[in-house]
């Protein structure tokens, strides 16, 4: 079975991805099939182990490496139409979700390097729409207090924004609507269990 982690890119710290927490899945927020988006490109790194030693420290493994070139480039160049991406690292693989873009996607398999494989696939959003959508679902936590709980928010990397609640039945119709049509498509609400003090 693989390890997958879903993330966005953030590795500052050689190799970091921030993983984000896994919400628990209810029927009205499931992922389904059509969710799941066959990569519109797949490239196999070419490079030679090493290539991108610059970016990161000696430890890091080419997947690392190939990550740390994507941060780089998807957060300046590229950063209107960046999404998000996932990492398989026991696969020592990455997929990685942007606005169709040749350049963007000649730039990311260009150089990653040999052993790691990278999938990219298309969205209609960029990471700083998802962000701004997120920013706006969890501004005020206690909003909804009374119909249903906001318990916590994220996004998968997919170009969604997560939405954990206790009755997502109830607030999944709410959200929706009181963030519009456009961003409807956007939003997956699911169960998520009332936090703990540890």
């Amino acid at each position: 079975m693989d390890r997958r982690t879903r993330a966005r890119v953030g590795t500052a710290a050689a190799g970091a991805v921030l993983a984000l927490a896994a919400l628990q899945g209810s029927s009205s927020g499931a992922q389904t099939v059509a969710d799941v988006s066959s990569p519109a490109t797949v490239c196999e790194g070419t490079q030679p182990e090493g290539s991108l030693a610059g970016l990161g420290s000696p430890e890091d493994t080419a997947l690392q490496r190939t990550l740390n070139h994507v941060d780089k480039i998807a957060h300046r160049r590229y950063s209107d139409i960046f999404t998000g991406l996932e990492v398989d690292e026991e696969g020592s693989s990455a997929e990685i979700y942007r606005m169709p873009s040749a350049s963007f996607d000649a730039a990311v398999c260009g150089t990653a390097e040999k052993g790691v494989t990278v999938r990219l696939h298309d969205t209609d959003i960029n990471e700083a729409d998802i962000t701004a959508l997120a920013d706006r679902i969890s501004e005020d936590m206690s909003r909804w207090d009374g119909t249903f709980q906001l318990r916590e928010v994220g996004q998968d990397g997919r170009g969604h924004v997560l939405v954990g609640v206790d009755d997502p039945e109830t607030a999944e119709p709410i959200l929706r609507a009181a963030f519009g049509e456009r961003n409807a498509k956007y939003i997956r609400v699911e169960y998520a269990p009332q936090a703990e003090l540890l």
